[in-house]
């Protein structure tokens, strides 16, 4: 079988990783080029490259040549999130299968951009969402699809994670992150917490966003970071940080039901989505990996107790647990993020294969994207309500529920 050949834009922290995680694992990909604004870092990919498959994978420093010339079937776009829509248009346009990983967006008319680019080429797109694949988000929502939780009433995610270092040593490590913490106040990186959220409860497939608000408070963890570790980022001394340490998002959507966000980035804490489903008949925590179902399990007043006595009860749950899950391998732990990247890249590379269409489309995209801009346009007016564009003109009225693979796969168990 003829192997997929791939070009990476993008070879920083993400674009790097999957290239060692995923890309060079595959039997079925072969990738062929390689792009980077800085030359280094493209040059060490297309050397990781020759040593791990002894074959030559072009340099480029310019995307667009390097479409032009090496004209590959698909490409990963894992640049800077300033350039993510430009680099993915330019590709639909020419044809390429494009992966883009995920991030926020700058303005509506970049994401109508990217809308269009695909209407117009009908190029195979698909939005990289690794926690879509999560086992604890896969679980949930195969619990709401056989109906355990009844109907969904709430959801709230979040994106908690203290990328202090990361953000400081921007410079140092050429990472987009510290510019867009310096001037920009918004959710600026929705899509973990919201993608699994968004499929569970069908955006823009009979059901969509409708209006957002945003709240932000004070910007104070970065610049206390600074001070405690003023020998080690000078260049930062005295500098102040637009982005608020903590932004609070709330979205109402066309079926009734709300959704809660909330970035978490830059004050001391732990690893957490948060991840939370409440529906008439009960309730998934991610953070506790906890089932409650109504008529099963007791109400405990006492929380301490209830939750001592029911966190990680969802393991009682595992036939609704994808197959996948089930019986993952070391290979698929190892490919990164516990196995979320390798089955997002399987369910991509399928799809290609097979001329299916992508489970993570275009509105996907974004519909999830366009968080930053509202959030961050909400929040410059005090909370205001923003309305959501509807990147399917209509379409969300009729187009049927499309969901990943690990849950479409899934078989109602009684």
């Amino acid at each position: 079988m003829k192997k997929i050949t791939m070009a990476v834009v993008g070879l920083g922290q993400r674009g790097s990783s999957l290239l060692k995680g995923v890309l060079l694992k595959r039997s079925d990909v072969e990738v062929v080029a390689v792009c980077d604004l800085y030359s280094d870092r493209a040059e060490n990919a297309a050397a990781l490259i020759k040593a791990e498959t002894g074959k030559q994978a072009s340099a480029y420093t310019d995307y667009r040549k390097m479409l032009d010339e090496i004209r590959p079937d698909s490409v990963l776009v894992s640049c800077s999130w300033e350039s993510h829509t430009e680099v993915a248009v330019y590709a639909l346009e020419k044809g390429v299968a494009t992966a883009m990983e995920v991030g926020g967006c700058y303005s509506e008319n970049e994401m109508w951009e990217l809308v269009r680019a695909y209407e117009k080429t009908h190029t195979p797109f698909m939005f990289m969402e690794n926690c879509c694949y999560d086992k604890r988000e896969t679980l949930a929502t195969n619990l709401v699809r056989a109906g355990k939780l009844g109907r969904t009433v709430h959801c709230s995610g979040a994106y908690a994670h203290d990328l202090r270092e990361e953000i400081a040593s921007g410079e140092l490590n050429r990472h987009y992150r510290l510019r867009n913490y310096l001037n920009r106040n918004c959710d600026n990186y929705p899509t973990h917490n919201v993608g699994p959220i968004a499929k569970l409860l069908d955006i823009n497939r009979g059901n969509r966003f409708i209006k957002l608000c945003s709240v932000a408070s004070m910007s104070a963890g970065m610049e206390r970071y600074i001070e405690k570790n003023a020998d080690k980022y000078d260049s930062l001394r005295n500098k102040k940080f637009a982005q608020g340490d903590i932004v609070d998002t709330l979205i109402t959507c066309a079926g009734g039901e709300t959704v809660h966000l909330r970035l978490d980035t830059t004050l001391p804490r732990f690893y957490d989505r948060a991840f939370t489903v409440r529906g008439t008949d009960g309730l998934f925590d991610g953070r506790c990996n906890l089932v409650f179902i109504d008529g099963i399990d007791k109400d405990e007043f006492d929380t301490d107790k209830a939750y001592k006595e029911m966190a990680g009860n969802a393991e009682k749950y595992s036939a609704y647990l994808p197959e996948e899950w089930r019986n993952i391998t070391k290979e698929q732990i190892g490919s990164g993020h516990g196995g979320m990247d390798y089955f997002e890249f399987d369910e991509f590379f399928y799809c290609l294969k097979e001329g299916r269409e992508m489970p993570i489309d275009v509105y996907d995209a974004a519909s999830w994207m366009i968080i930053s801009v509202l959030s961050e346009r909400s929040v410059a007016k005090g909370g205001a309500a923003v309305d959501f564009p509807d990147f399917t003109c209509g379409k969300w009225l009729t187009r049927e529920r499309k969901d990943v693979g690990l849950v479409a796969r899934f078989c109602n168990v009684e």
